[in-house]
């Protein structure tokens, strides 16, 4: 396995668990958004390193490490390192924006940045075949859209506990670092970037017409 991959889990790993078990840890390292508007900006990063339970960080690592050796592979470690904190930053930076005024909103975990390793997995592998529900299979590109739709309904109603937020900041994050890092995939699977850009421009237009 990849040593930057490595790291990460057991960084993951060690903090969550540090969490845990330290409630002021805890509370002093998640996303808050009185905190982060207050100066703490440690916390848009340190919050991606905290997890609920065990089953949540899990999630998220299993995630992780079925996923990021597509982006190793083809992209290469520093590629990798870039995309995963790059989409952490994005998930969190999107959540800012559409919760700035919201001073009790709080978040913890690593969705954002596996979302957006996932995503560019997908970018660069967009017929390989998932499981949807881990049963269906489906193709990679058509997971993403739909997982990216789901995203902006959750946005919208926000009728759950989920961050779906920071989910879709780090899809779109990990989307466009992909691009940059590997802007021949523009010419090598031009309707597939197409086809992945229409959820982001939905909730584009969605929130400048005020609908999320």
């Amino acid at each position: 396995m990849n040593t930057f991959l490595i790291a990460i889990i057991i960084a993951n790993v060690l903090i969550s668990f540090k969490g845990f078990n330290d409630l002021s840890f805890f509370r002093k390292y998640e996303f808050h958004m009185g905190s982060v508007r207050s100066g703490e900006q440690i916390r848009i990063l340190s919050s991606g390193f905290l997890h609920a339970d065990i089953g949540h960080l899990a999630f998220n690592m299993i995630t992780l490490y079925f996923f990021a050796p597509v982006v190793i592979q083809l992209l290469g470690s520093f590629s990798f390192v870039i995309i995963y904190f790059g989409s952490l930053i994005f998930g969190s930076l999107l959540t800012i924006v559409f919760h700035k005024n919201d001073y009790n909103y709080r978040a913890i975990g690593a969705s954002g940045a596996v979302t957006g390793i996932l995503y560019s997995a997908i970018l660069l592998q967009p017929n390989m075949m998932l499981g949807l529900f881990f049963i269906v299979p489906i193709p990679a590109y058509l997971f993403g859209i739909l997982y990216l739709l789901y995203s902006i309904y959750g946005m919208k109603t926000k009728n759950d506990n989920i961050g779906h937020t920071a989910h879709f900041g780090g899809a779109a994050g990990g989307y466009l670092i992909t691009l940059v890092t590997y802007p021949q995939l523009l010419i090598e699977h031009t309707f597939m970037v197409v086809l992945l850009t229409i959820p982001i421009l939905i909730l584009f237009v969605m929130a400048r017409m005020g609908e999320i």
